[in-house]
């Protein structure tokens, strides 16, 4: 009971922090998420073995850069395409049968685009024409709660047959496939209410986001995996560390920001 009133106690924090920056304005969003990506970086700098401090001053630079300065499509483009590149470069060794090491320029790199171009485009996400829509970023975080949330529940009660036994042996195909079903009529209902995009557009985001941060939650236990640890850090009592807690947002966030674009061009 008291790991269980641990968790709950810490998602209830993490949650207000959340809502707090949303609604408090957009600078303080930003900051939030900056700050979250130096956390993610700083564990995923022990988990891989990277040295020295490079990376930090990298993604600060990159995350001024393209936060506030550089509003050109194109450019924002090749982030995204580099960020993307990353990720599925993630995917074939989440699925190699080694565990093979990274060089230090390829942890540099990874570290950069999977973490840092993570969190640059869920910073984006929800600006568009110099407006923060609050609603949309809230959204995708619920859809994020939603699929762990029942997932975990769905697993527990229902689940027998492994997804990823070598990498993540509790998580279930019955637990991913709840979590999904939930988070598909959350988005429908979230539809009804946000006009942003319409019912069926929030359904398909809804889906991306399932299947990409499910993916992004398998990468991160194979690397913890390789490291032989349990949790990325300790920084959240009954939760392991903040990549732990935002690994499915992360690799999930460049994915979304393609969706939502595609959307936007498409209607």
């Amino acid at each position: 009971m008291g790991e269980v009133l641990r968790r709950a106690l810490t998602g209830a924090v993490y949650i207000i922090l959340l809502l707090s920056a949303v609604f408090l304005s957009s600078d303080a969003f930003d900051f939030l998420f900056m700050t979250f990506g130096l956390a993610c970086l700083y564990e995923y700098k022990r988990l891989v073995g990277l040295k020295g401090y490079h990376i930090f001053a990298a993604y600060l630079a990159l995350w001024w850069a393209f936060i506030y300065l550089i509003k050109d499509k194109n450019i924002v483009n090749i982030l995204m395409i580099l960020t993307i590149a990353v990720d599925i470069a993630l995917l074939v060794y989440l699925f190699s049968k080694k565990d093979r090491l990274f060089n230090k320029l390829q942890k540099f790199l990874i570290g950069l685009f999977y973490i840092g171009g993570g969190c640059i485009f869920l910073t984006m996400i929800p600006y568009k024409d110099d407006d923060f829509a609050k609603l949309l970023i809230m959204g995708i975080f619920i859809l994020i709660w939603v699929n762990d949330s029942f997932a975990y529940l769905v697993g527990k009660s229902l689940g027998r047959t492994k997804l990823f036994p070598s990498v993540s042996p509790k998580k279930t195909i019955e637990g991913t496939l709840g979590g999904y079903i939930f988070a598909l009529g959350a988005a429908y209902i979230m539809g009804t209410q946000e006009q942003i995009i319409n019912p069926w557009q929030w359904m398909v985001l809804a889906t991306v986001i399932v299947v990409t941060g499910s993916l992004g939650d398998l990468v991160e236990s194979k690397l913890k995996r390789a490291a032989g640890v349990k949790d990325s850090g300790a920084i959240l009592p009954g939760h392991g560390g903040m990549l732990d807690r935002l690994d499915s947002l992360v690799f999930a966030a460049p994915f979304a920001y393609l969706t939502l674009n595609i959307f936007s061009y498409v209607s």
